[in-house]
């Protein structure tokens, strides 16, 4: 593993210059992969390792919308593509890859063919930190191994597609082979990982819950929607407004920062945005930390699982979730948005191909 220093704090981290390709094809030679759920990452990472000539399978619940999509992907029924019992059964490496709640519903389906030597597989460690409310408890003489993507399926596969590795954390929670350990890191690679970071299943799910809930989505979209409605009510236009809180951020400033990073940005800008952006800075975080405290200390409690649990269960979930996406995608802001991104020179459009992919 290369050892990398992330501001005087030393991490080990694996790379596929150290574990190549070849290497995970050897390691994973005799397995067989089997993909439960073909949703949102399961697509990307079945697909990934199909490519790179690991043996995979698809189990999903036969004529869903997921089954569809598996059969316009190339998995023929009855050979690659199964019922999630069937294809349980024949794999030697099981992908739990379902929603949480999914997982929970699936669990009575998989765990009978979980027999001695094979390997459970997890992109998030919720079912199985969280199992004295998901019941997910996976028998003694199984591997049970954790590859995170750090994006959504869309951002796996497309990086793939361009040649380029995705961030991925990994860890081991159960070792009865004694190779556990090996496979994580080969599984990692053959699902597009570029860079492979070493963490446990309770960090994992911590952190991805924050951040979710945080700055990746709910901190963000709540941000948005502040700044947007004061321009609003002080007479700017929507477009003005939906420009200087959303367009310019996503389109200009963002990838900058992930270039090169928010200092090399600020020093890139003008003064005056330097300097306000300094000043203000620090009140911004003087005002979210009080919440994001609250909100770790949600998590690590188990009130957010609890809550997604009982939430995501309900059979009128999607249904409900359907109106409360559609009341985001009506209002003003987005409205806004939709017509903006519609005068760009060139629309993107790699993410609906790549969902729909």
């Amino acid at each position: 593993m290369a050892k990398i220093n992330f501001g005087g704090v030393e991490e080990e981290v694996v790379t596929r210059e150290e574990f190549p390709m070849e290497k995970a094809r050897q390691v994973l030679e005799n397995e067989t992969i089997a993909i439960i759920g073909y949703g949102v990452q399961g697509p990307a990472q079945a697909l990934n390792l199909r490519d790179n000539g690991f043996r995979v399978i698809v189990g999903q619940r036969k004529d869903t919308r997921s089954w569809h999509k598996a059969v316009q992907h190339g998995w023929v029924a009855g050979e690659t593509l199964f019922e999630i019992e069937e294809a349980a059964r024949q794999g030697t490496v099981i992908q739990y890859l379902l929603s949480d709640a999914g997982q929970i519903a699936t669990w009575p389906l998989v765990k009978p063919h979980l027999t001695a030597g094979k390997t459970l597989y997890f992109s998030h460690g919720f079912g199985i930190t969280f199992n004295d409310q998901t019941g997910i408890v996976p028998p003694p003489d199984v591997d049970v191994v954790l590859v995170a993507p750090k994006g959504s399926g869309t951002s796996v596969r497309r990086l793939f597609l361009q040649g380029k590795g995705i961030n991925s954390s990994f860890a081991v929670y159960q070792d009865a082979t004694g190779y556990a350990r090996q496979k994580a890191i080969a599984l990692g690679i053959g699902v597009g990982s570029g860079y492979l970071f070493e963490t446990d299943f309770r960090k994992e799910v911590y952190s991805d819950l924050t951040g979710e809930r945080g700055t990746l989505m709910g901190a963000i979209a709540g941000i948005f929607e502040a700044q947007y409605e004061v321009l609003r009510a002080n007479g700017h236009s929507p477009s003005e407004a939906f420009n200087e809180t959303v367009e310019e951020l996503t389109q200009s400033l963002m990838p900058l920062v992930a270039e090169n990073g928010m200092d090399w940005m600020y020093a890139n800008c003008s003064t005056t945005a330097q300097r306000g952006a300094l000043d203000w800075k620090k009140k911004f975080k003087e005002a979210t930390l009080p919440v994001f405290k609250e909100l770790y200390a949600s998590v690590a409690a188990g009130k957010e699982a609890k809550r997604t649990i009982e939430t995501c269960s309900q059979p009128d979930y999607r249904e409900k979730l359907a109106e409360e996406l559609k009341a985001l995608r009506d209002s003003e802001l987005w409205r806004a948005g939709a017509v903006v991104r519609s005068l760009r020179p060139e629309k993107a459009q790699v993410g609906e191909s790549m969902i729909n992919n």
